[in-house]
């Protein structure tokens, strides 16, 4: 990593209050600019979060604002309205009010007198949902956007839902770390000593957790095609620079936005990387200059200048190469490839048949406990990220092999199986796993799909199955870009359980699959010449100087353990997000959280999640409590998820404490009933 000292134009920050909805809220933003753009104006580069720029992302801020400034640009780090320093209460993620403030953020900034008119926006998750949606209402000033592992589709391709079914990592997981970083107060720093308090006791009255309404939403509706920009990818004017990683779970929504958008504003890139910006080289690898590729893009789009960007391939992927299995890679191994349109002509779909007219029908009853094994659904970036090796969950599952390959097999794309097969139950999951087979018996995780029957007739109705009955259901496995060497095997494993991934059925079924009548359909990319793909070293801006704690005692981030008695299966994890650290201004934040899953091998109604945060943000001695210069504020939150066989039971605690009294405790318990989950 290089980290640049002097930049061309000398760069100044200041924090600014932005009024949004005709002056009734204020939002805070902090402003990298150049000292001279009062009198020679900038563009602007927006990045709209709930995550703190005065804490959480402060670090990751630093790499990049001042760096966009110092080439002219400025770059506005602006806290979502009920978040961090900005006033108003948090709302629902991606909710009509915050699409709202950020056209009129947007619109701002480009009336500032150090403002060309023209504005960009860039994000990675949030960030880049937003940049993505807000570019969909087409603020005029707005000519360009950079989207960072984000997606198109709100049900389909987030945390809440994959393939109709109830994402039982994340569903859980996810709205348990935002009701905990939504319960997060003002900085006093930024909103004054006096003003805090009533402002954080009004943002806990009105917290709701996202999970009681994600889950009574269980069929694609209108709740999630707002904000879905796949129902409309014309209302999108801006030049699009979509941007992902094969360990990303949203990757897919690059090859739809490449395919769907005009090719003379759209551009995709693909790396091997995890949830993660693609500059900050943490696993896995090769990081790459993205901060002078997104530059070349703000060039083009902002500064009118001809950078080159828009003669680079429709389409920049990594094809891996293969790899033992590991649960991280500081490097993966693989090369770039370009391709000029999507879908790619160089890549054609080869059928597979899982089996002859010989081959008997076979019967897939997989514990419930298989996908314990699945990995994380975010990597990001930590060491126990990624899926190891598959031959446990290989022997839970239905295994249908090829024969040796003769020869390198590339695919890019998205693969899909069909399958002829009967459901003893009405309701029911399917699971594919694409599997790399090495001749030592090693099983590498390619990619994976996934199906709830229900869905099969689209994500927007629950038709159950009449057992007894064969139907072919078809359905894709998240994109890829991978090299199948000589010597291995191509492996689908097939499973009607995948937990924690996917949340169980309430009854114990069982699939009976036909392998002479299914079919794994692979696109397969043709060898030849390739058009050069190239990106400069990683490079930032300084970082800055936090100092993050050793952790006293050491924890696993993912530790499984079985109880053997009771066949239960238990796996704990440390999300890592960034744990405590001590900031330049004499901020300490703390942070402690951890992820619990059990269920019973062959007891769908025993599955419960358990999501626990405890974060603490302090400032000052406790001797200057009197003199108004310390603050201590903590936040304790525990989610839980259980289901019986017609409902989902949720329960969610919070409790805020002030210089160590209570200023707010709050309880939820609700119901739904299990509609499509």
């Amino acid at each position: 990593m290089k980290y640049r000292e002097r930049f061309e134009r000398q760069v100044v920050r200041e924090d600014v209050w932005i009024p949004v909805q005709g002056g009734r809220t204020r939002l805070h933003a902090r402003v990298w600019r150049p000292a001279d753009a009062g009198h020679d104006p900038v563009p602007a580069l927006l990045e709209y979060l709930p995550y703190r720029k005065s804490d959480w992302t402060a670090p990751r801020d630093a790499q990049r604002h001042p760096w966009y400034a110092g080439h002219g640009y400025a770059s506005v780090r602006v806290d979502i309205r009920g978040h961090g320093d900005s006033e108003g209460v948090p709302g629902d993620e991606y909710d009509a009010t915050e699409l709202a403030d950020g056209v009129d953020v947007v619109n701002w900034l480009a009336a500032q007198p150090w403002c060309t008119g023209k504005v960009g926006m860039f994000g990675i998750s949030w960030g880049g949902f937003n940049s993505l949606q807000i570019a969909a209402l087409a603020p005029e000033p707005l000519k360009a956007i950079v989207t960072v592992c984000s997606t198109d589709d709100r049900y389909d391709n987030d945390v809440h839902y994959t393939g109709g079914a109830v994402l039982g990592i994340d569903m859980l997981a996810w709205a348990g770390t935002m009701l905990a970083f939504a319960a997060r107060p003002p900085d006093p720093a930024s909103v004054g000593a006096d003003r805090w308090l009533p402002m954080w006791r009004e943002r806990l009255g009105v917290l709701e957790p996202f999970l009681h309404t994600w889950l009574a939403h269980q069929q694609r509706d209108d709740y999630w095609r707002h904000g879905s920009v796949c129902e409309d990818y014309g209302a999108i004017d801006a030049a699009v620079l979509a941007v992902g990683g094969w360990h990303d779970p949203y990757r897919d929504a690059v090859l739809r936005l490449v395919e769907h958008l005009p090719q003379d504003r759209v551009r995709g890139l693909i790396g091997p990387w995890s949830h993660q910006y693609p500059d900050r080289g943490l696993p896995p690898g090769p990081a790459i200059g993205f901060l002078q590729e997104t530059l070349r893009w703000w060039d083009q789009h902002l500064k009118g200048a001809d950078t080159g960007v828009m003669r680079e391939p429709l389409l920049r992927a990594w094809i891996n190469d293969p790899v033992p299995p590991a649960t991280s890679y500081d490097v993966m191994p693989g090369r770039w490839v370009g391709d000029q349109a999507w879908p790619s002509p160089r890549v054609s779909w080869q059928e597979r048949p899982l089996g002859t007219d010989g081959t008997p029908p076979v019967l897939v009853r997989s514990p419930l406990h298989t996908g314990i094994d699945a990995g994380r659904f975010f990597p990001f970036g930590n060491a126990s990220d990624l899926p190891p090796d598959q031959r446990e969950e290989d022997g839970r599952s239905v295994c249908l092999d090829s024969a040796a390959l003769t020869e390198r097999v590339e695919i890019l794309g998205r693969p899909r199986v069909r399958l002829r097969l009967d459901s003893a139950t009405p309701r029911a999951h399917v699971i594919a796993r694409l599997c790399d087979v090495a001749p030592d018996g090693s099983s590498t995780l390619v990619t994976r799909g996934v199906l709830n029957l229900l869905a099969r007739h689209g994500r927007d109705r629950a038709v159950e199955w009449s057992p007894g009955t064969y139907e072919d259901v078809e359905f894709e496995l998240s994109a890829i870009g991978y090299a199948f060497p000589p010597g291995h095997r191509v492996r689908l494993a097939v499973s009607d359980a995948y937990w924690p991934w996917v949340w169980p059925h309430g009854e114990r079924g069982e699939l009976t699959l036909l392998p002479a009548d299914s079919t794994l359909v692979l696109p397969v990319r043709a060898a030849g010449e390739e058009p050069p793909v190239r990106f400069e070293e990683p490079e930032q801006a300084p970082p800055l100087p936090v100092t993050y704690d050793v952790p006293a005692e050491a924890r696993p981030e993912r530790l499984v353990t079985h109880d053997v008695a009771a066949g239960e299966w238990t796996l704990e994890v440390d999300p890592r997000y960034g744990g405590s650290r001590t900031y330049p201004d004499g901020l300490r934040y703390e942070e402690n959280a951890r992820e619990t899953y059990r269920v019973r091998s062959d007891d769908p109604l025993s599955a419960s999640a358990v999501s626990a945060w405890t974060i603490r943000l302090t400032r000052g001695e406790a001797g200057e409590q009197e003199e108004g210069r310390q603050w201590d504020a903590e936040i304790v939150a525990r989610t839980e998820l259980r289901a019986t066989a017609v409902e989902f039971v949720m329960d969610s605690h919070l409790e805020a404490r002030a210089n160590g009294e209570t200023v707010a405790k709050r309880a939820w318990h609700r119901t739904t009933p299990r509609t499509s989950g």
